[in-house]
């Protein structure tokens, strides 16, 4: 039965189930303040006065879906480390599934640490394994893949250049997603890049796009937006290319129409995170088959809200739904 109307879209969220794809890592923040340099060299000395570990990378994906009502199923691969042991622990403690988790002693569990003292990001360390999967990994992912497509409604790839997606997965998961007639959607990176044939949905920041297509052109150009977005459009065969665009909005197109979308006005806090939730919505509204402008304008609208919080943090479903139906959202 088609969704009428925004409560009933939401409703029909919570029916919906995801496998998401993709590089996942602990996000640690470290919560202080400051009243003095350090002697020792011209640095800020931090009072500690919080810790925290959440789940990044895909796995905030994975967030996303749950806070909107849908089942996430994260595949992924972690190093067989304690920063694994505390990513499970997160999921156990969000009742997400680790059925597609896959642990390698080859790698490290990424975890990016972040120093803040109130609002300012003072430092963060990176910890990670670039190296792409070895075969055995490779093939234990692919499996894993292939075996969970037929249970969920839509497909997410989120790349994050961490090794975890490569073109021969990317080609896998897309041909057996095709078969079952389930719907891709992806938050690219560079390397895999032009991989991503035949998707539904290519999701790009405006950097990204002009890095992928090997252009430079202000984001007011819309001529140029459009026709780079063709060309990016026909070179992977995709039926749609939404491309996010910070502050100006969101530029979604078709092979039929094409629609630039506004941004709505915020208080900006944080812009991390806001992809995540962009990629969530998108891809709950495609398995819906639901309108490209739509899809755009929830999307788009979803990532502001999620910009007025400090940190990397989900999306508010009902903050979603009040605010779709305030702006006279149209399915």
């Amino acid at each position: 039965m088609p969704v009428q109307n925004i409560p009933d879209l939401f409703k029909a969220f919570q029916k919906l189930k995801v496998l998401v794809i993709g590089d996942v890592m602990i996000d640690a923040y470290i919560w202080g303040t400051v009243s003095r340099i350090s002697p020792e060299a011209p640095v800020p000395v931090v009072n500690v006065k919080n810790r925290e570990k959440r789940m990044g990378g895909a796995a905030n994906v994975a967030l996303n879906l749950q806070s909107l009502g849908a089942e996430p199923i994260l595949c992924a691969v972690l190093g067989d480390d304690e920063e694994a042991n505390i990513f499970e622990d997160l999921l156990k403690k969000r009742n997400i599934t680790a059925k597609g988790i896959i642990r390698s002693k080859d790698r490290i569990t990424t975890i990016k640490e972040r120093v803040l003292s109130g609002s300012q990001h003072l430092l963060r360390v990176d910890s990670e394994s670039l190296e792409p999967l070895n075969s055995s990994e490779e093939n234990l992912l692919s499996q894993k893949i292939l075996e969970l497509i037929p249970e969920v409604d839509v497909v997410v790839f989120e790349d994050y250049d961490k090794g975890t997606i490569n073109a021969q997965i990317i080609q896998d998961t897309v041909e057996r997603a095709q078969e079952l007639g389930k719907p891709v959607v992806v938050d690219p990176k560079k390397n895999n890049f032009f991989y991503y044939k035949g998707v539904d949905l290519f999701k790009p920041n405006l950097k990204e796009l002009k890095e992928g297509m090997n252009v430079n052109f202000e984001h007011s150009n819309q001529e140029v937006l459009k026709s780079q977005t063709q060309l990016l459009r026909e070179r992977l065969s995709c039926k749609m290319v939404m491309t996010t665009l910070s502050e100006k909005g969101v530029y979604i197109q078709s092979e039929q129409e094409d629609f630039l979308i506004p941004a709505y006005k915020r208080s900006i806090s944080d812009v991390s995170g806001a992809g995540d939730t962009v990629i969530s919505i998108a891809a709950l509204c495609m398995a819906l088959n639901l309108k490209a402008d739509f899809v755009a304008t929830l999307s788009n609208l979803g990532g502001g809200i999620v910009c007025e919080e400090l940190g990397v943090v989900p999306i508010d479903a009902k903050k979603l739904e009040v605010e779709a139906i305030k702006h006279n959202l149209q399915l």
